[in-house]
Order: C-alpha cells, then sequence, then structure tokens
C-alpha cells in the first residue's frame, strides 16, 4: 500500500513539474517574443546581416525543398488517380491536387522540412555561441547580440518561407503535371490551366498570409532555445533537438488557427 502510494504521489508530482514547466516556458517564450517587436524596429538596423541569413534560410533551403515537393506532387496524384478512375472523375485531378497542394499541403510540408533544416541550425548556432561565451563578449563590447543574432534571424525565416512555400507549390505541380502527362496523356498546358482555373482569392491569401507566421514560429522557437541554451556543449544538441520538436508543434497548432479564422470568414 505505502508502495502504491509513493508510485502515485510520485506521478502526480510529474505531471504537476511538467504542467508548471510548459507554462514558465509558455510565458519566457511570449516575452522572447515581445522583445524581438520591441527591437525589431529601434535604429540601428542589421540590413547587411538580414540579407546574410535570408540567403542561408532561402538558398540553402531550396534543394531540400524542391525535392520534396516534388515527390509529393508525384505521390498524390498516383495513389488519388485509381481511386478518381474508379468514379470517373479523373478529369478532377488539377483541380484536387492543386488546391490541396496550394492550400494546406505545399505550406504545412514546406514549413515542417525547414523546422527541421532552420529551427535545428540556429538553435546549434546560437546555442555554441552561447556556450562558448561569444554573445556574452558581444554584451561586454557595447554590441547589441539580441538585435544582431535574433531579429535578422527571425525576420529572414518570417520573410523567406512564404517565396519556400511558392517554390515547392510550383515544383508538386510540376510533378503531379508529369504523373498526368505520361499516365492520362494531359499537356501541361491544360494541366495548369485547369489549376489556374480553379483556385481562387480565398485560396492563395490564407495560404500565404499563414505562410509568414510559419516563418516567425520556426525562427523564435529556433532563436529562443538556442539563445538561451545550458548545460555546455550537450545543451547545444538539446537546443537543436527540442527547437525542431516545438516548433513543429507549434506549427500544427498555428495551421489549426488559420484554418479556423479562415472558416469564419468564409462562412461571413
Amino acid at each position: 500500500m505505502a508502495t502504491w502510494q509513493k508510485t502515485v504521489n510520485s506521478r502526480a508530482s510529474s505531471l504537476l513539474t511538467g504542467i508548471k514547466n510548459f507554462f514558465v516556458e509558455t510565458g519566457e517564450l511570449s516575452y522572447f517574443a515581445a522583445r524581438f517587436f520591441k527591437e525589431a524596429f529601434k535604429p540601428p538596423f542589421e540590413f547587411k546581416e538580414l540579407l546574410r541569413q535570408c540567403y542561408h534560410v532561402g538558398n540553402r533551403s531550396l534543394v531540400l525543398v524542391g525535392v520534396t515537393g516534388f515527390i509529393i506532387g508525384l505521390v498524390l496524384t498516383l495513389q488519388s488517380r485509381p481511386t478518381l478512375i474508379e468514379f470517373g472523375a479523373v478529369s478532377w485531378m488539377p483541380n484536387m491536387v492543386g488546391i490541396s497542394i496550394v492550400r494546406e499541403i505545399g505550406p504545412v510540408i514546406t514549413a515542417l522540412i525547414c523546422a527541421g533544416r532552420i529551427a535545428s541550425g540556429i538553435g546549434a548556432e546560437l546555442g555554441s555561441m552561447r556556450v562558448t561565451e561569444q554573445i556574452d563578449a558581444m554584451e561586454v563590447s557595447g554590441t547589441n547580440p539580441f538585435k544582431y543574432l535574433v531579429v535578422t534571424r527571425i525576420m529572414a525565416t518570417t520573410l523567406m518561407l512564404p517565396l519556400l512555400v511558392v517554390f515547392g507549390d510550383v515544383i508538386a505541380l510540376y510533378g503531379s503535371a508529369l504523373v498526368e502527362n505520361l499516365k492520362g496523356d494531359v499537356s501541361f498546358q491544360l494541366y495548369f490551366n485547369t489549376v489556374f482555373d480553379a483556385l481562387g482569392f480565398g485560396d492563395l491569401v490564407p495560404a500565404t498570409v499563414k505562410s509568414f507566421f510559419f516563418g516567425f514560429v520556426i525562427g523564435l522557437v529556433g532563436c529562443y532555445k538556442g539563445y538561451y541554451s545550458k548545460k555546455g556543449t550537450a545543451g547545444v544538441g538539446i537546443a537543436a533537438n527540442t527547437a525542431v520538436v516545438t516548433a513543429s508543434l507549434l506549427l500544427f497548432v498555428v495551421d489549426f488557427i488559420a484554418v479556423f479564422v479562415s472558416d469564419i470568414f468564409y462562412e461571413l
């Protein structure tokens, strides 16, 4: 009986500790975001570092996003084609694939890929700078490390992720068009004309807007985990790992909120 009571107390204590840590980290992340907005609009502005980070975030992710988008287009079309043929609706393939990729699959998959590629990289980079006391040295020398390291990276991910989403969507649609061209003898011009006819203003705007929020979340979490990294060199790995996990979870939360808000506007 005493052993059972100890087990219950231990699990209850662990649960309470986990809940407490969750709220503490939520508060710290919110304060970190508020500090970003405070520092982002105050001079001096680090335009050179911002452009360098945009290059690192965008250019180095193009191949990964392109390959992922191409495979998504191929797989989605190959999996959906037999079912549409069975119901005699294969002519709806461009409409279905175009709307699904532009509205949801493209932004979410691209954001998840970038969360693994970018958030972990930022977390590891800033974490290593923290444990080697480079950030402390910048503070001593009079430089604002938050503006130079954090603000530029968050702004770079916020600006570049929508471009990566558009690039991934185009490559995914090309992969789908390639399958239709080979299996259904549908020309590329006819395929893309059908896709563009099916897409409307209400499909493009919500997907584009939430892409900015996806980029902001990825940069924010990666910088937060790296900037406050602890426990020496082991903390660098922890920062990179937790940055990916936390960013991925927050992406789904942001996506749910974006879809919920867009549905409300559709009903109005």
